[in-house]
């Protein structure tokens, strides 16, 4: 039995538990709130700031896992590189933990040195200087804190009255301790897929089938298998994930975005660990969802192939307000429903728009896509978080 430290307790990190445990692995959950989804299903949990790396010293000190497995950004990451020299695996590397929970190294690397298609880009550290990075890009133009996810701090600037407030939006949003924003040139793509890449020791990588996917405030609100599209750009989709995870090193699943363009494919974003939008997996669309991909890959299990099983769609479940106590109705109108299902996060606590849930929907591989999207998306509106 391995023992895991897994820093970050999301759901992401709560499924990610569920499939190492079947595998006889032994999870520590870490978060900086207590009750986090990933704690109330793995063995034992631990509470600090992870941005602390003092505290996380102690804590791979304290229980010398044999993995350490990132889930969120907000990870004092460069520690990861001393624990390699230690002899301690991090999932999938220190390098590719670094390079990632930070948005310029990951930009900067994809665009300048494996010279992947990329959106023209700017980087920004006060109100003053995202000023002239779009008067550089043009508008509308989109900014990011360097450190964020879900979409947290996130906007898009169509006018000059938008730039302050998405600077402040942006601080609000950052987490870490980083001020900075990136500033990209919206690319008017026609649709936005995400290819689950899983790397492997035996020096074997896979690629799932393609995920579309459909965002508000820079957070998926929904998101389908397989996203219909043309061969030729799945296959550059494909190659590009293949150099960024190759120089990015290590054993795991990555999340990789990208948009799809009249001129072709753009490199979006990556995330090395199982993505928000891999969550339609959970629909059993394939024959490993990307939680037990993620799980086989970390301990060195083979993985022979990937295969598309049926297809799927799933659609998030937010909170309308700040609440401690959630509650849900209409979840039987959920469960009433056939090819479908759902799955309550276990958060302890709401607000506006957090994702506390999904609902999934599946059928045969001859079967539409779009009408399973459209019934994930109606089933979802009728559960409702009472706060």
């Amino acid at each position: 039995m391995a023992t895991i430290l897994l820093l970050g307790s999301g759901e992401l990190g709560k499924e990610f538990t569920i499939a190492a445990q079947r595998l006889g692995q032994k999870i520590i959950a870490v978060d900086s709130y207590k009750n986090a989804p990933a704690m109330q299903v793995a063995d034992h949990f631990e509470i600090i700031n992870m941005l602390d790396g003092d505290a996380l010293d102690a804590l791979v000190e304290k229980h010398k896992p044999d993995y350490i497995v990132p889930e969120i950004e907000a990870i004092r990451t460069e520690r990861f590189y001393e624990y390699e020299k230690q002899g301690f695996t991090v999932v999938p590397s220190a390098k590719a933990a670094n390079y990632t929970m930070n948005r310029k190294s990951i930009r900067d690397l994809v665009s300048k040195e494996l010279g992947i298609k990329t959106a023209d880009y700017r980087y920004a550290t006060s109100a003053e200087s995202l000023q002239k990075a779009v008067s550089e890009i043009g508008m509308p133009c989109v900014v990011k804190p360097l450190m964020s996810s879900s979409g947290k701090g996130q906007s898009t600037i169509k006018t000059e009255a938008d730039i302050a407030k998405a600077w402040q939006y942006s601080q609000e949003g950052s987490r870490g301790d980083v001020a900075e924003v990136i500033v990209e040139a919206f690319v008017n793509f026609n649709y936005e897929i995400t290819v689950l890449t899983v790397t492997q020791r035996n020096g074997k990588t896979l690629f799932c089938p393609p995920i579309g996917h459909r965002q508000e405030r820079g957070d998926y609100m929904e998101s389908w298998q397989p996203a219909a599209m043309e061969s030729t750009h799945l296959k550059t989709a494909q190659d590009m994930a293949a150099k960024v995870t190759e120089a990015l090193t290590g054993a795991g699943i990555w999340g990789v975005e990208f948009f799809v363009a009249d001129d072709g494919v753009y490199f979006s974003e990556l995330s090395p660990r199982p993505h928000d939008t891999g969550m339609v997996t959970l629909a059993n669309t394939q024959n490993f969802n990307e939680f037990e991909l993620h799980a086989r890959a970390v301990l060195g299990l083979p993985i022979p192939e990937v295969t598309q099983e049926r297809i799927g769609a799933n659609a998030v479940i937010l909170a309308p307000d700040f609440s401690e106590n959630p509650t849900y109705e209409g979840l039987d109108k959920v469960a009433a429903e056939s090819k479908c299902d759902f799955r309550i996060f276990g958060k302890p606590t709401s607000r506006p728009y957090r994702r506390m849930g999904i609902v999934f929907t599946y059928d045969s591989l001859e079967a539409s896509v779009n009408d399973a999207t459209k019934k994930a998306r109606e089933l979802a509106d009728k559960v409702l978080v009472k706060v």
